[in-house]
């Protein structure tokens, strides 16, 4: 457990492997072992990290809304646990490839290099400022209780957006994302925290992108949503940047694919496929 801000302490999960530290942001109402399965393709080269950011997994937070000023809090409370001598690697899916982001332009060279999955960095004009919510209202309405873990896989495996993804990522989701109850299992992350966490974006980093010098390989979907309809601007308007397109992927791409993720990440982060 390592101390944040706002009375915050954030689970930091080792997903194993020897070598330097490479650090794994999670996207809003995931958590940090939903990326093992790319962790243990990277283990010859890397010793992986993932923190559950505030509101999610594991990580104790107060009732208290979840600006993404206090993800990077997070995330800089890590870093400086894992690598308080110098920059290190990361990768951030969703929320947490704008985390990095943020990191980084709060506390410039703390990013060595980073492999960003459709980070959420709206450029103004991009983000409808309407009152309504709609990924907050559904995550509000979300169902949190299941007699089992194997009801939890059959239900998610069978529809929705989790059909597409690797067998065994999804049950690293769910094996981690769910305690135990009298009557069976309920999420971690609850509705109210991840519908917070979507109602807390922040919209200010975008234009401090040109400050970032570091390597930045952007990866956007074809899924034609606006994480991935703006994949483009972000890496265009960060001065070290290459965009790599997964058309045939979804924005849950890193948990559809956990091969392909480790193998690029490798190219983005060494310059080699080794």
């Amino acid at each position: 457990m390592i101390e944040s801000t706002d009375g915050v302490r954030v689970a930091l999960h080792d997903l194993g492997g020897d070598g330097p530290p490479l650090l794994f942001l999670h996207a809003t109402g995931f958590h940090g072992r939903c990326y093992q399965q790319i962790a243990n393709r990277l283990h010859d080269r890397f010793h992986v990290w993932a923190p559950d950011l505030r509101g999610h997994g594991d990580s104790i937070t107060p009732d208290m809304a979840l600006a993404w000023s206090g993800m990077a809090d997070d995330a800089l409370a890590v870093i400086d646990h894992l690598a308080p001598a110098g920059p290190i690697h990361a990768c951030g899916h969703s929320m947490g490839g704008a985390t990095v982001m943020a990191a980084e332009v709060r506390r410039p060279r703390t990013i060595a290099a980073a492999w960003l999955y459709e980070p959420i960095l709206f450029p103004r004009g991009h983000e409808t400022r309407s009152r309504e919510n709609p990924l907050a209202e559904g995550a509000r309405r979300r169902r949190h209780d299941f007699r089992s873990i194997d009801e939890v896989l059959e239900r998610y495996a069978g529809k929705g957006p989790f059909s597409a993804v690797d067998p065994a990522a999804l049950r690293d989701y769910v094996t981690h994302g769910f305690r135990a109850t009298a009557e069976g299992v309920t999420l971690k992350t609850t509705g109210e925290n991840e519908a917070r966490t979507f109602e807390g974006i922040d919209l200010n980093v975008f234009a401090s992108l040109d400050a970032v010098h570091c390597p930045v390989t952007v990866v956007g979907s074809g899924d034609r949503m606006p994480p991935a309809i703006v994949a483009p601007e972000v890496a265009g308007a960060l001065p070290n940047s290459t965009l790599t397109p997964w058309l045939d992927r979804s924005h849950f791409g890193p948990f559809e694919d956990p091969v392909r993720a480790a193998a690029e990440i490798r190219i983005a982060l060494l310059g080699v496929d080794a």
